[in-house]
């Protein structure tokens, strides 16, 4: 006798893609645990430049409102993407489009933080428009197929490299960019013993995931976080003393500074430069913050899909149009509830690398971001520590794909090498798939094979290569 399917398991198709309820709630758990301290770090970043400048108070405020704002972007942007894209991803405050917010725009050229959510929201209305006409599926189409398959283990790379750093096992090392964290300081008294605590608590919870993961343990990415996290309370790493309850203060200030809080004015009102320098600046912003939340997006998008096996005969992610338009929506969503661009977020691989397949888990996820809100106090107890385990856990999982690279023939290869490499050392989807872009056509051009380049692609490479030239991101 056929069992009879429930109105969830019809309208996501959960049975269909050979999932189950469970590992789809499940799943959307993982993801929200794994991304749950963008909630908390997004507003620190928005509200740092005040403190820089020594405006506590606003810095507070904005704080405050932004906590509120990146927890309903995120919830606008995932249920977009289960309600109405069926997909398993998850959206939420970029964390490089932040910092670019936040260092580049109000604090190196000195707009305000109302005045450039105007930025993001153009650019979230210039994305739906795009979006609409197809001519982000096309793009998605002009990319060549060796730049297509670099992109999942690229973003394996890029994921990994998030996780070390969010561990404290890779820090900072004026001579050689990058280096390991140094062991031997248990030995010395006087040294915090947090950074090493933290490394360890890494290391703890990346080994518990893969034996779990081999021992076949469902839900072993989840319990390797759980794991990290109560151990890394004797450790110092966990700190309890993170519950913070003034929900009340957040609203208020939320309902101040940030919900539809635009300066629309005070963008195009500045008496020391002319309309023309004014236009152009605004131009190259609005190109810039579209630039690579479009190439983050569509990475994430294509290297998640591909995880997941949720792709169709052509390769390309299931209902990619309605993915695409809802991370559209979400971005000038985000603006108006007063964060920095929502974009689809690469730790959606996490929930995907535990078996989810459908909406639900993206629709398990949203309503854990929007409940954020009210059990921020738990949120903020999860160190990062902890959940970088399951990031460098994921990065394991998508970089296998780069047997599907091939190496064989240089003209395919350097470009997909370089959206490979790029991706993690310049710490951005966007800059991996653009070198591989320009370095394809490139490639193509000098060896005489140009016509096999798409005119898309070209074009493409060439906004890209003058957005370099104008805007430092």
């Amino acid at each position: 006798m056929k069992q009879k399917r429930g109105i969830l398991d019809n309208y996501f198709g959960i049975t269909q893609y050979g999932s189950n309820m469970r590992t789809e709630i499940l799943a959307g758990l993982t993801t929200f645990i794994t991304l749950a301290y963008i909630l908390v770090l997004n507003p620190q970043v928005l509200a740092d430049p005040y403190v820089i400048m020594g405006d506590v108070g606003m810095a507070t405020k904005i704080a405050n409102g932004v906590f509120i704002g990146t927890c309903v972007g995120a919830f606008i942007g995932t249920i977009l993407c289960s309600i109405y894209a069926k997909t398993p991803f998850a959206q939420a405050p970029g964390m490089g489009l932040n910092a670019f917010f936040a260092y580049t725009v109000v604090l190196g050229m000195g707009y305000t933080y109302n005045q450039t959510l105007v930025i993001v929201l153009i650019s979230g209305i210039f994305f739906i428009v795009i979006t609409t006409v197809g001519l982000r599926e096309a793009i998605i189409r002009a990319i060549p197929d060796c730049v297509k398959a670099a992109i999942t283990p690229g973003i394996g790379l890029f994921i990994t490299i998030i996780g070390l750093k969010n561990s404290g096992l890779v820090v900072a090392n004026d001579a050689t960019l990058v280096g390991l964290v140094d062991f031997s300081t248990w030995r010395t008294a006087d040294v915090d013993k947090t950074l090493l605590g933290g490394a360890l608590v890494s290391i703890i919870g990346l080994i518990t995931i893969g034996v779990l993961h081999v021992k076949k343990v469902r839900g072993s990415v989840l319990i390797g976080i759980l794991v990290s996290t109560i151990i890394g309370i004797p450790m110092g790493v966990t700190k309890l003393s993170s519950f913070d309850m003034n929900i009340a203060g957040k609203f208020r200030d939320f309902m101040e500074v940030s919900f539809f809080k635009l300066d629309f004015a005070g963008l195009v009102d500045n008496s020391g430069s002319n309309a023309l320098e004014i236009i152009f600046t605004i131009f190259m912003l609005v190109i810039s913050f579209s630039l690579v939340n479009m190439f983050d997006s569509i990475g994430t998008l294509m290297g998640a899909a591909k995880q997941s096996g949720v792709v169709d005969e052509n390769g390309e992610p299931v209902h990619m149009k309605e993915a695409l338009m809802s991370d559209a929506i979400s971005t000038a969503a985000g603006a108006l509830v007063g964060t920095s661009t929502v974009t689809t977020v690469v730790e959606c691989s996490s929930g995907i690398a535990v078996g989810g397949k459908t909406g639900m888990t993206s629709l398990t996820t949203a309503f854990l971001c929007l409940g954020a809100i009210v059990f921020a106090p738990v949120i903020n107890v999860i160190p990062s520590q902890a959940t970088a385990p399951a990031l460098i856990f994921v990065g394991i999982l998508m970089l296998s794909n780069i047997k599907e690279v091939d190496f064989s023939a240089m003209e395919n290869a350097l470009p997909a090498f370089c959206t490979i490499v790029f991706m993690p050392f310049t710490y951005s989807i966007a800059n991996g798939i653009a070198f591989g872009l320009i370095t394809y056509t490139l490639m193509e051009v000098f060896t005489g094979k140009m016509k096999r380049v798409k005119p898309l692609s070209i074009i493409v490479a060439i906004i890209f290569i003058v957005r370099y030239a104008f805007m430092t991101l």
